[in-house]
């Protein structure tokens, strides 16, 4: 099965990430998508590596902080909703992330800070960009719903784009797929309390 996205402006550089998956309908077979033991979101430099984790639903992600300062790594989102806490250099937390869903990551003392945590309860997706040809292989023939997750796009627009694909014996090419362009990564966004961030939180740490 082949997807296009792209941007809605050329003149936009730099190019937020997206994956798009195949959630099977009734009657079709779905295919297990089993948690492993090791993901990682690692704290280095204020940035959180990698920005973009996709993983079955169940799995443990550890947050190790290898900065020589604190961090609180938290999400008020719906896919998980947690606060780690003040911890240390060199210490590490872990977060089981037990729903299907999108859990945007945070640092409460380093608002520069984000991430993107997608569980998913299938194997069939793929990881590129908003002007990537997206195509999933192997695909059992069936009824699906597409799913399509771009950073920056809201949900209410990404929920416009559901679709019921059937995919039979021949490949299935959806054409292109329209998103908004995004100029920048790290969108405005609030403290764990919901509040903005304190002007001199960026140097405290």
């Amino acid at each position: 099965m082949r997807v296009r996205l792209v941007t809605r402006s050329a003149q936009v550089s730099h190019v937020e990430p997206a994956v798009v998956w195949l959630e099977p309908l009734a009657g079709t077979d779905a295919l297990a998508f089993l948690p492993r033991s090791h993901y990682t979101l690692l704290q280095k430099n204020r940035t959180f590596q990698p920005h973009l984790l996709v993983i079955p639903v169940g799995s443990v992600v550890q947050f190790p902080n290898a900065d020589p300062f604190f961090h609180n790594v938290f999400s008020l989102f719906d896919g998980k909703r947690f606060d780690l806490g003040l911890y240390e250099a060199g210490s590490t937390k872990a977060v089981t992330f037990s729903r299907e869903g999108v859990s945007y990551i945070f640092c409460n003392i380093h608002p520069e800070m984000s991430a993107v945590v997608l569980a998913l309860s299938t194997p069939l997706f793929t990881v590129g960009d908003a002007k990537t040809d997206f195509t999933i292989h192997e695909v059992p023939q069936g009824d699906y719903r597409l799913h399509i997750w771009a950073e920056g796009t809201t949900q209410t627009y990404l929920n416009g784009l559901i679709k019921t694909v059937h995919v039979g014996v021949n490949n299935v090419d959806l054409g292109e797929i329209q998103i908004p362009a995004v100029p920048a990564r790290v969108a405005e966004h609030t403290d764990e309390y919901g509040h903005p961030y304190r002007p001199e939180t960026k140097s405290a740490y």
